[in-house]
């Protein structure tokens, strides 16, 4: 069954479990209406009985009748005396005889309260009273209510129509109502299955309005742009790393064939050969770590711990001072403490000092700075220009005067990824008086506690 049915259904249950109440509610109602005349009109007859005194004429045959009228006004009735041993007296014109039982017998010896009842006697649905009249006797007076069931079964079937014809145009509206309301549901499992079957991201659902449905498929469009973006930058990093080792291989593929080769070779040209295979394995070595490196910090699957930032920020600079010893660092840190993934932390912030390095000449000053949460590097360089500076943290992008320089273009890109991480940003700005700063912001900068 399908979820529209489904609701349709419910629908329609609902709506007939709430007809069928409302019409036994209705029905009763109408037939402790109707039969109220009834009993009133019994209980007057029983009144009137009460008033009077009884009397017996004989009949032939040594049969006895009850010298009263059965009829009520212009209604027909029964009456009937009942005395304690069972015996009856009924009018002589009477000829149904109203059944006696433990009760009758009991209100005729005083020994009961007079009651109620429905019998059916040769065919005929009647109603009882039943009270004490004088010592050692009962009077039952009835009226048939064959006119009262007639109303009530009329009463009936017009109810049974109703709540029948309720239940259709319940189903009928709740298919209706079904189909509008999860026509963005339809659209929504129509939009999956063509992504399914085609593989085509950029397949949207129109929204309109602002209900669940609607926001439902907001979020959908949402993750299809999410994952279009994904599968974007994904191709666009194949494809950037295929061209990036294209080269490499290359060329590590031509001194190879001729290392390999018949042909000898001056010693100095072997070893130049030899030399520039080792440096173009080791560029190829570093352009996959990176591309580890930066596969790893799109899932940061550790989770975040207080990271002391100035200590990871000093630890980082001695490491490049030894590396670098021809670049003069002056730090400047203040505690701070941030929630991360020290690991990945650290390497971003290596590659920030390594790019300041690098572009700085032998002797030049690298600035580095810790404060109010935010490590801010500067070097004393050429500087960014305005052309490549939307560009540095993008993946392989490398600055027109970097093209000749060792490295992947990815340093930056990671340096992004981890900031983004970690909820922070991190911005390239050309400095007053040259050079490039760097400034690195790992979460909200204003909830960074500051450690003592």
């Amino acid at each position: 069954m399908t979820f529209r049915a489904r609701i349709a259904v419910s629908a329609a249950a609902a709506v007939a479990l709430t007809v069928v109440a409302a019409s036994i509610l209705l029905y009763l109602v109408a037939r402790e209406q109707i039969r109220a005349p009834v009993d009133e009109a019994l209980e007057g007859r029983a009144a009137q009985i009460s008033l009077q005194q009884l009397a017996v004429i004989p009949g032939q045959g040594g049969s006895d009748y009850l010298a009263v009228r059965p009829e009520f006004g212009e209604a027909r009735g029964y009456v009937q005396l009942v005395r304690t041993d069972g015996s009856v007296l009924v009018p002589p014109r009477q000829e149904l005889d109203l059944p006696v039982g433990e009760r009758a017998l009991s209100v005729a010896g005083d020994e009961g309260a007079a009651f109620w009842e429905d019998v059916t006697v040769d065919g005929t649905h009647i109603r009882v009273f039943t009270f004490a009249y004088g010592p050692g006797a009962a009077v039952q007076v009835a009226r048939p209510l064959n006119e009262v069931d007639e109303s009530l079964r009329r009463i009936g079937l017009f109810l049974l129509l109703i709540a029948a014809g309720g239940v259709v145009t319940a189903a009928g509206l709740g298919l209706v109502v079904a189909r509008a309301a999860l026509t963005p549901v339809r659209k929504l499992t129509e939009t999956v299955e063509r992504v399914s079957e085609t593989q085509d991201l950029s397949e949207r659902i129109e929204v309109a309005g602002n209900d669940e449905l609607s926001r439902l498929a907001a979020s959908f469009n949402g993750m299809l742009g999410a994952l279009e973006e994904s599968t974007r930058a994904q191709r666009q990093l194949v494809a950037d790393a295929s061209h990036e080792l294209r080269t490499p291989l290359t060329s590590v593929r031509t001194n190879i064939e001729v290392l390999a080769g018949d042909r000898k070779l001056p010693p100095d040209d072997r070893a130049r050969l030899l030399s520039d295979v080792v440096e173009q394995l080791g560029e190829m070595t570093t352009l996959i770590s990176e591309l580890i490196e930066l596969a790893r910090a799109e899932q940061m699957t550790v989770d975040p711990e207080d990271v002391r930032l100035d200590l990871l920020v000093a630890d980082a600079v001695e490491r490049a001072r030894r590396n670098r010893p021809e670049v003069v660092y002056s730090v400047e840190l203040e505690p701070a403490v941030v929630q991360g993934v020290p690991a990945t932390i650290e390497r971003a912030v290596g590659n920030l000092l390594d790019n300041a390095a690098k572009w700085s000449p032998a002797g030049a000053e690298v600035e580095v700075q810790v404060r109010d949460g935010r490590l801010t590097v500067r070097d004393h360089g050429p500087g960014i220009s305005d052309e490549d500076l939307p560009y540095v943290f993008d993946r392989f992008y490398r600055a027109r005067g970097a093209r000749g320089m060792p490295g992947s273009g990815l340093g930056l890109a990671i340096v992004r990824q981890v900031a983004e991480s970690h909820g922070g940003d991190v911005v390239a700005e050309r400095a007053e008086g040259g050079g490039t700063r760097m400034v690195l912001t790992l979460g909200d900068a204003n909830a960074l506690a500051s450690a003592s």
